[in-house]
């Protein structure tokens, strides 16, 4: 079955694809043959100005779990193991303070619609019956329909060189990202749990961000260049907030 057919997902693919059509030709007379991977870019950047408010709102989040941190370490040494009785109380403490622990995943959430329309538009020949014109689009010879795993097993292997450093990109700021996190909140050390239970959890939080450059390495070309592109932009665009909200 060909999910492209949808009464649903048909339009906003058709939608999707007559955007970045639209993008490309007028980013053409600046950017050439990148005109295609200028208007991912551009479409990517569109998205974040867009979400600039839930930004906010995932940082003041960041900083009131930061105010809160003493009183929730006050909290797992009174219950210990109690986790239900502990979970309980925390929500009591967040509901009163009036924060919410779901506020840092609104940016990711959000987006998500979106990426996966970008991922969509380049990993089907046909949308709806017509043809993917969207596939011709190239980056420095790579079709942005093209994901590193199948560029290195093609002729284009030469050209693998650009993906590569896509992800070294992605990977220096994703490292970046999760510093600056640390430094903005402490992870408060839990004395009630298990020796066990925090070597996981510290290796968890260590390589989950990371999660990302995996899948850029998978996804097309086109999907990778917002996966960077957004990166790049969270990096700078939570360091100002944060110093602004501080």
């Amino acid at each position: 079955m060909d999910t492209t057919t949808l009464p649903v997902v048909g339009p906003l693919l058709h939608g999707g694809a007559d955007l970045l059509t639209a993008l490309t030709g007028a980013l053409t007379p600046v950017g050439g043959g990148f005109a295609a991977a200028l208007a991912v870019v551009a479409l990517t950047l569109a998205v974040r100005v867009a979400l600039v408010p839930l930004s906010v709102l995932q940082v003041r989040a960041e900083r009131d779990r930061r105010r809160l941190a003493p009183q929730l370490a006050a909290l797992r040494r009174r219950y210990g193991s109690d986790r239900e009785r502990l979970q309980r109380a925390a929500q009591e403490l967040y509901t009163s303070e009036r924060v919410s622990p779901l506020a840092g995943c609104l940016p990711v959430l959000a987006q998500a619609p979106v990426l996966s329309l970008v991922y969509t538009l380049f990993t089907h020949a046909t949308i709806d019956g017509a043809v993917n014109v969207l596939l011709d689009a190239t980056l420095v010879g790579i079709p942005l329909g093209h994901s590193l795993l199948v560029v290195l097993a093609g002729p284009l292997w030469t050209h693998a060189w650009v993906v590569l450093v896509l992800l070294a990109v992605l990977t220096v700021v994703v490292e970046a990202s999760r510093r600056a996190a640390l430094r903005w909140n402490p992870v408060a050390q839990d004395g009630t749990a298990p020796a066990a239970t925090v070597r996981v959890g510290t290796a968890v939080a260590r390589w989950a961000p990371f999660v990302s450059v995996v899948f850029a390495a998978v996804a097309p070309l086109a999907a990778t260049l917002y996966v960077v592109t957004s990166a790049v932009w969270t990096l700078g665009e939570r360091a100002v907030l944060r110093r602004v909200l501080r």
